[in-house]
């Protein structure tokens, strides 16, 4: 739709032109507008950034466990030119494919830690498109976005138009004593496990942050005061992963923080019920684990 009247939009595929929604009939309306480099997610990259250079708008879709191939393009290329492309990053979680050669585990640390990059996280399609259509507009930023995997619009997730006043969280519930700051997809789970916890006589705070790539130091400062404990939620693996950002921040203070995520660890044909059991990401296990972290 923006290409019908944006001339100088742009959308690259890497070989995968189905994952954004580019059938034969679409690709043959987009023209010259529609470029697919084949499988060369480096190329891709590279040529995004380039045409973000001379002023026009690329974006490019590529599945979460194909952007490993690109990174020295997103760092030396994209990155550290601050040429404003966007990615769209599709099937960013846990439960998607389960093959060890396409695990779409890895993107969050991978993207979130190169300098200049704004990596965003909507929590369902609203949120989405919102910042899609930011993405679209600004000129500052090479821009990340973890398409989410569920299409749940929370009616207490407000859709803002611009989002360049960076890693700004945003607080959907007020409480007190536990605070879940829930990621993307995940945030669901964090109502589930909101929900847990005020059956247990806890109104947890819940929290959207939306942006992968920083901390909001002032709603983080804030929670001090009353509450004892932050959960993190990210549909991916610990390691190098967002939680531990929060962690760091609180790593001189007396807040607790529990992070949970996947174990660092490359997984083949595996159950995914049974896989997040094993990890601890079922709502009841979070409740059970930040119960016994609060002595409770």
């Amino acid at each position: 739709e923006q290409m019908k009247h944006h001339p100088d939009l742009v959308a690259i595929t890497a070989g995968t032109p189905g994952v954004i929604g580019f059938t034969p009939d679409k690709r043959k309306a987009a023209g010259r507008q529609f470029v697919d480099v084949g499988i060369a997610e480096e190329q891709a990259v590279a040529m995004a950034s380039g045409i973000a250079k001379r002023g026009a708008k690329p974006v490019f879709g590529v599945v979460s466990t194909f952007i490993q191939r690109a990174y020295d393009q997103m760092s030396q290329d994209l990155c550290i030119n601050r040429n404003p492309a966007t990615l769209l990053v599709f099937w960013g979680t846990l439960t998607g494919m389960n093959d060890v050669t396409h695990l779409c585990f890895f993107d969050i640390p991978l993207i979130s830690n190169i300098p200049n990059m704004v990596y965003l996280a909507p929590t369902g399609t609203k949120e989405y498109f919102a910042m899609l259509q930011w993405s679209l507009k600004q000129s500052k930023h090479p821009v990340a976005i973890r398409v989410p995997v569920a299409v749940n619009d929370y009616a207490e997730v407000t859709v803002e138009e611009d989002y360049g006043n960076l890693n700004r969280y945003q607080i959907t519930q007020q409480g007190s004593e536990v605070a879940i700051v829930a990621l993307g997809s995940f945030y669901g789970l964090g109502k589930q496990v909101a929900a847990g916890l005020a059956g247990k006589g806890i109104n947890a705070t819940l929290i959207n942050p939306r942006y992968i790539t920083g901390v909001d130091s002032e709603v983080l400062n804030g929670l001090k005061a009353n509450h004892k404990i932050v959960i993190t939620l990210e549909d991916g693996v610990l390691d190098g992963g967002f939680g531990e950002k929060i962690a760091r921040f609180y790593g001189n203070s007396d807040m607790r923080v529990l992070n949970f995520g996947a174990k660092k660890e490359f997984v083949d044909r595996f159950d995914r019920t049974e896989f997040l059991k094993a990890n601890h990401l079922t709502a009841p296990q979070i409740v059970a684990d930040t119960l016994a972290a609060i002595g409770k």
